[in-house]
């Protein structure tokens, strides 16, 4: 079996060493990958093997076809200059032919991403293990598909980006408020939420963001959790191409009647307004309908899907025959496996999308309710796609706050983190936002201050953080948005100083790692006297 689960990206480690503990480490493994020689890579091994010149090499290899996964035998046929290439060198003729012999084969291993096998005993008496290079992880020699065929359990931690967020949410409100919230335990009939939803204001909503789904949204006005269950599952092309959207939203909004063949489809699909929405219900109507067990129930499914018409032909024999004992007329009976046919192959698994639309509800709720502490999150979790290039997420959700009246506090090393932060219900900028002050110089710069207490200036900045962690470049970018502003200086006197104040910061850098102190080091600070104002 094969089991995909959900889990918050940066604990995702932590649920394979549970699992490693839970189950014995000698149980449990990641699966192994291998990267296979192209045939452009496989040109350019045999080649540097042989010795050509590395201009000699590349030219041959920028004759193979720009096309995914080409083989060399395709890449001879497509290619005249790669024919006559090898007609005329003998050379070329060579390192193609070797190129071929090894073309497929396994050139790296490495680690799935997501992909672990648990066991009931040792993995070695199942599978062929080994060791990361230069790690201590552990690894399957066979790639996925075969630990499958061989039966062992497969699961799929994959790392969720909306489940951070959340976590972020729910620690951000703690901070504010002093209360823990449980996301799961959040009212799932708020009317506030439910009106954001109808409103289409659903950017960085799980699953609900996207331009389409937003505009799906203010058609549809979904006021009970169903709703949002059955977006998920429609938001597809079939089901936006097959007329099914349409179809749930006139008959929703009591602008078109439902039409029902047999008691026993309207009891399985009112709950989608005459619509076959889920693969759940196509199974439920094959089997109390049309008498097929339900383990076979899924196959006709899946023979739908891939259009195996033999095996829907039986299905549709066994349907009809089964139906008509029940008594519904044979006309009917046909037409119904009919409407299956056209909407089995759009059928969307309900437990699959009823667990995304719970995600969804509840960061809409948050979202709602806590404005700022969910914008914060999410904007946090934007700084890793930053590209400064273009119009990136974290610039979208920026004007998205601002619409919602959210107020965002421009950078500051004396009050800002790594990422964004609440502070007197203000969104504070994240340094690590900034482009050239990465994540390890943002919290280099939170964390000293933190210990040390506010910067005083540019030159005691520079003296309390290692340039190896804040550079050149990063000091000057923060100069550039405004985060040493609160400084007192202009941005031109900063810039000035730059070269200085790593000079300063240089010298004492190396006066620490002598154990040598300053003149006035040991004397305790004092707080400078009032200025007395003149008239």
């Amino acid at each position: 079996p094969d089991i995909d689960i959900d889990f918050c990206q940066q604990r995702r480690g932590e649920v394979i060493d549970y699992v490693k503990q839970k189950y014995g480490s000698e149980n449990v493994a990641q699966i192994g990958t291998f990267g296979t020689m192209a045939a452009k890579a496989a040109i350019r091994d045999v080649g540097r093997a042989l010795g050509l010149p590395l201009a000699k090499v590349d030219s041959i290899a920028a004759m193979i076809p720009d096309k995914l996964n080409i083989k060399l035998a395709a890449a001879l046929e497509e290619s005249e200059d790669l024919r006559k290439a090898c007609q005329s060198d003998p050379e070329t003729a060579e390192l193609i032919g070797l190129a071929r012999k090894v073309e497929g084969l396994a050139r790296n291993v490495g680690t799935h991403a997501a992909a672990v096998v648990i066991a009931d005993r040792p993995l070695t008496d199942y599978v062929p293990l080994q060791h990361v290079q230069d790690k201590s992880e552990v690894i399957t020699q066979w790639a996925m598909g075969d630990v499958e065929r061989a039966g062992l359990l497969k699961m799929d931690f994959l790392g969720l980006r909306n489940l951070t967020i959340l976590s972020k949410v729910v620690d951000l409100i703690e901070q504010t408020t002093g209360r823990r919230i449980d996301p799961y335990r959040l009212p799932i009939d708020d009317a506030a939420t439910y009106e954001l939803l109808c409103r289409g204001e659903t950017k960085g909503v799980f699953q609900l963001e996207s331009g389409g789904i937003r505009d799906l949204l203010q058609r549809m006005k979904p006021d009970h959790f169903r709703d949002i269950i059955a977006t998920n599952a429609l938001y597809r092309p079939g089901p936006l191409e097959g007329g099914m959207v349409d179809d749930y939203i006139a008959v929703k909004h009591k602008r078109q009647r439902a039409e029902y063949k047999h008691p026993v489809m309207k009891e399985v699909l009112e709950e989608t307004h005459g619509v076959m929405v889920y693969q759940e219900q196509v199974m439920r109507i094959l089997n109390r309908l049309g008498g097929i067990p339900l383990a076979e129930a899924y196959t006709c499914i899946k023979a739908i899907s891939k259009k195996k018409l033999e095996t829907i032909a039986k299905y549709r024999e066994q349907f009809i025959a089964g139906a008509v004992q029940g008594g519904m007329g044979r006309t009917d009976a046909e037409e119904t496996f009919a409407l299956i046919e056209k909407f089995a192959g759009y059928g969307f698994n309900k437990s699959h999308s009823t667990a995304y639309a719970l995600i969804a509800y509840i960061t809409a709720y948050l979202k709602c309710h806590y404005p700022v502490e969910f914008m914060a999150a999410l904007l946090s979790s934007d700084i890793s796609g930053r590209n400064f290039k273009t119009k990136d997420s974290l610039v979208e959700h920026i004007e998205d706050s601002r619409r919602m009246g959210c107020e965002i506090v421009p950078p500051d090393v004396n009050c800002s983190d790594a990422e964004f932060t609440v502070a007197e219900g203000k969104i504070v900028f994240g340094l690590s936002a900034i482009k050239g002050c990465g994540g390890a110089a943002a919290r280099a710069i939170a964390a000293e201050r933190k210990s040390g207490g506010p910067y005083k200036s540019l030159f005691d900045f520079c003296e309390r953080l290692d340039s190896s962690q804040v550079n050149r470049t990063a000091i000057e970018n923060l100069i550039k948005a405004g985060a040493m502003d609160s400084f007192g200086a202009r941005r031109a006197q900063l810039w000035a100083a730059i070269d200085r104040a790593l000079q300063n910061g240089a010298a004492r850098a190396a006066d620490r790692r002598r154990g040598q102190r300053g003149l006035f080091d040991m004397m305790p600070e004092q707080s400078a006297p009032p200025v007395e104002r003149l008239p």
